[in-house]
């Protein structure tokens, strides 16, 4: 009996909507693949186009050339391609992003300014935003929570809250993906900026021009009270943007995406829709703030605190021991001012359990919150209750 060749007779048999792939497009699509995971050179838009008319589908040698997403790029304009992104539509969905927020905007946000100059199509309009609206929100939730914090800790807890490193942890729980290199061929869901070279020194890329007066100077005396004026809301000094044609580390890219994202929210969405995404991906992180207190000498500190309120001078007093002639002694100490018991710590020593009562003492004071703080940001709600003032405090303790 004949062997029947069934890939020939079911493509004779059925209708041209549903043949099955020939040989010659096997071949084709082979060759695509191979092309695809391998580097070929560049092309330009006119030559791909004149390879795409020329070419004779009969002639596979003529096609090996022609990638197939170069053939994508050229049919999809970037508003379809950003329509047509699973990754962008996945990201938009997971985010649970407002559905007025458009996946054009979407993509516009995964390309920085170091890929595309362009105002127009990199995000840096978008992040400049972003930026002002996560340092407000922060500030006046640090400030009317915990209206006693010192400087120095309201700019390590903005830090942490919005901080580069941790602006690029969400943007990876998120799951962003790199670009390799950027372009017009890459899928819109992908981050696209260009890399710092490697062996380029991360301190010359920006233009270290401060906005401080005397910056030059060395010696200059900078104070806690002048960052706030000069510096930016880190309590570091303001340098310049990255240089034209520059590349950026993934940590930079990442951190300007997720500001961008905020940005576009508030354009699209509105200010309540912007907030919302604030509380659910910022102040959802659990922060503990009494651990970025470091106190050289707590009972100092306290005695001035004391002395300012008008307070009695503080007094420890041992509150309980065990095993002081053994080997591991436990003493229990507390602070007391007057009838009023302000801290109490424990220690293998009389002079460290003392400490600790210090520490806990000032860091009781520090770390006051009023009974259901509320933001300035909180009167642009519909209905919202009359404003009544935040706490002020006279501020940290200068010794």
């Amino acid at each position: 009996m004949k062997r029947l060749q069934l890939q020939r007779w079911s493509s004779t048999a059925l209708s041209p909507r549903v043949r099955t792939n020939n040989r010659l497009h096997q071949q084709l699509y082979s060759t695509g693949l191979r092309l695809q995971s391998t580097v070929s050179p560049l092309q330009s838009e006119s030559t791909i186009s004149e390879n795409v008319e020329d070419a004779s589908f009969q002639n596979p040698d003529a096609m090996r050339h022609i990638r197939p997403q170069d053939t994508i790029a050229i049919s999809l304009s970037p508003v379809e391609a950003a329509t047509q992104s699973a990754k962008l539509a996945a990201l938009h969905a997971r985010l649970y992003l407002p559905s007025r927020l458009p996946l054009q905007t979407l993509a516009r946000t995964l390309v920085d300014a170091s890929a595309d100059s362009n105002v127009d199509f990199n995000n840096e309009s978008l992040a400049t935003l972003g930026h002002d609206l996560l340092a407000n929100y922060t500030s006046e939730h640090l400030i009317c929570t915990y209206p006693r914090l010192p400087l120095s800790v309201t700019f390590a807890a903005m830090y942490a809250y919005v901080g580069p490193k941790t602006l690029a942890a969400i943007s990876k729980e998120w799951g962003i993906d790199n670009a390799t290199v950027p372009g017009g061929e890459v899928d819109p869901g992908f981050l696209q900026f260009r890399r710092v070279a490697p062996g380029t020194a991360v301190e010359d890329i920006s233009q270290l021009q401060s906005a401080r007066p005397y910056a030059d100077q060395k010696k200059w005396r900078m104070t806690v009270s002048s960052k706030i004026f000069y510096d930016d809301e880190f309590g570091d000094a303001i340098k310049g943007s990255v240089a034209l044609g520059q590349g950026v580390t993934d940590e930079t890219a990442r951190a300007t995406f997720v500001r961008a994202v905020l940005g576009a929210i508030y354009l699209h969405a509105g200010r309540p829709a912007a907030k919302r995404f604030f509380e659910q991906h910022i102040l959802s992180r659990h922060l503990n703030i009494s651990e970025l207190f470091n106190f050289s000498q707590p009972a100092r500190d306290l005695a001035r605190l004391c002395a300012r309120e008008n307070f009695e001078a503080p007094v420890a007093k041992i509150v309980s021991e065990t095993g002081r002639k053994s080997r591991s002694p436990v003493f229990v100490v507390g602070i007391f001012s007057g009838q009023d018991k302000l801290g109490e710590g424990s220690g293998s020593s009389l002079m460290e359990a003392r400490e600790r009562a210090a520490l806990s003492a000032l860091k009781g004071w520090y770390l006051y919150t009023p009974i259901n703080p509320r933001v300035p940001s909180s009167m642009e709600e519909e209905g919202a209750a009359p404003w009544k003032p935040a706490h002020i405090d006279l501020g940290e303790v200068i010794v």
